[in-house]
């Protein structure tokens, strides 16, 4: 799995008719920044809404996954929510115009085809994940469904069905790599039984579906007048059933292709808890309403409100190392005070000092019990925010960063040798004139150390 945040490089759109509306649309990707999350937009309606895909937007599963937000509705978002999945993409904005994603094939592969030709770029800035850290689960004892989920340092899918028909029997399908996704589980195309057909007209669904985006199971003996039926149904000059019980003989892409699709679908809503997820999920006899029920406990179980700036992890690879923030600070020894940077976007920054008995201050300050100096702690802080103020100009080498205001700042524990201090600061408005505001907090261990409201002003260097 990757551990940055990636968006798109450019903008891609592709179109087709909704599977359940029947309304042609024209669905486009665009990059979006890091910590945007997927977002979908209804470009057709007054205001141009925007739908953000989260579980708790969820309002309707008969037979897809609908969400609206702000009166704007998009039905079946499942295949697009898997192939942005699949693809790892973080980052996106999603134009509709009109309320449903094209079904294309029925399928997520063209969903994916689109992406990988829009081309992927990584960002500055770790991926939050939805750690698993614990067993959980779900079960609908009257439809025979479990869901669980267990802690893995991955993601991996399990999928059984099993729908009591001669025709399909018992499948499993399993994805060991996301990086899988796009060859394994993306061309795999929804399907229904025959005897579901007419009821799902009924309710008024599936009017943009035909047998070119859609598998139809005939698991009974069907009559020369229903086929003529379902000739007109689907306006076809044809329409037949072999023996292995397709309608019109689609051949299966894969012997156990309904599974996969069932993992797809899986993988789909589960993309709505707002985070990619760390964990292994298996699941027997999944549909869209356990799914959702599913994607729902693991958001409120594992899911809570964590700061947008992620713990540091000394395992993951620093952002900016330190010949790369003395290309940005002009700060050198002995105040060139950040050992790394290991998360930045267009609003927060984090990186770290790891205070060793070696430092300079050490010998003048409290050398028979050495603390490091607030004053200190302060200044590398600001450095940190110096980082992010100067990541907003394309040409940080020819600004300074100065430091202009401290407020409310409040000193919690001592800083001692050994120590490795987290710095994070974060923009509190935009920046306005060259000047900005930040929230600046340090910890040790999780601990606050140091806290301050922070202001600097960003000026060219030729008009110092």
């Amino acid at each position: 799995m990757n551990i940055k945040q990636q968006t798109i490089l450019k903008a891609v759109e592709i179109s087709g008719v909704g599977l359940h509306t029947g309304v042609p649309s024209t669905m486009k990707f665009l990059p979006a920044k890091s910590n945007h999350g997927i977002k979908f937009q209804r470009i057709d309606l007054p205001g141009e809404p925007i739908v953000d895909a989260d579980v708790d937007n969820v309002v309707d599963l008969s037979r897809g996954t609908t969400i609206e937000q702000s009166g704007a509705r998009i039905h079946t978002v499942e295949h697009t929510l898997a192939a942005i999945t699949g693809c790892e993409i973080d980052n996106v904005l999603i134009q509709l115009d009109g309320p449903e994603p094209p079904i294309m094939d029925g399928s997520s592969m063209q969903y994916v085809e689109t992406l990988q030709a829009a081309g992927v770029e990584e960002q500055n800035a770790f991926r939050n994940f939805l750690e698993v850290t614990e067993s959980i689960s779900y079960r609908d004892k009257a439809k025979e469904i479990e869901i669980a989920a267990l802690p893995l340092n991955d993601y991996r899918l399990t999928v059984m069905v099993d729908y009591n028909s001669p025709i399909l029997g018992s499948q499993h399908a399993t994805l060991d790599d996301i990086k899988h996704f796009a060859k394994e589980i993306a061309p795999c195309r929804t399907f229904c039984f025959l005897h579901e057909l007419e009821m799902l007209y009924k309710q008024n669904l599936i009017k943009g579906g035909d047998l070119n985006n859609a598998i139809v199971i005939v698991d009974r003996v069907v009559s020369d007048d229903e086929l003529d039926y379902l000739k007109d149904l689907f306006k076809q000059p044809k329409v037949e059933v072999k023996k292995e019980g397709i309608l019109n003989n689609v051949e299966l892409r894969y012997k156990n292709e309904p599974a996969r699709h069932k993992l797809l679908d899986l993988i789909g809503d589960l993309t709505l808890v707002g985070r990619p997820i760390k964990g292994q999920i298996l699941a027997a006899r999944p549909g869209h309403a356990a799914n959702i029920a599913f994607a729902k406990k693991l958001k409120q179980t594992f899911g809570k409100k964590q700061n947008t700036i992620p713990d540091y992890d000394p395992k993951l690879p620093s952002l900016l190392d330190i010949n790369q923030i003395g290309n940005m600070l002009p700060h050198r020894y002995p105040f060139q005070l950040l050992d790394k940077i290991y998360h930045l976007d267009e609003t927060s920054v984090a990186g770290i000092k790891n205070v060793t008995i070696n430092e300079p201050f050490f010998q003048g300050h409290f050398p028979s019990n050495p603390v490091m100096p607030g004053v200190l702690q302060i200044e590398a802080m600001a450095q940190t925010g110096g980082i992010l103020v100067l990541s907003t100009v394309p040409d940080p080498e020819n600004y300074w960063a100065y430091l202009i205001a401290i407020e409310s700042c409040r000193f919690k524990r001592m800083v001692l040798p050994g120590d490795t201090v987290v710095f994070k600061c974060e923009l509190m408005y935009p920046i306005r004139r060259g000047i900005a505001k930040m929230q600046g907090q340090a910890f040790v261990a999780g601990n606050l150390v140091c806290e301050a409201v922070l202001s600097a002003s960003i000026v060219r260097k030729d008009e110092k």
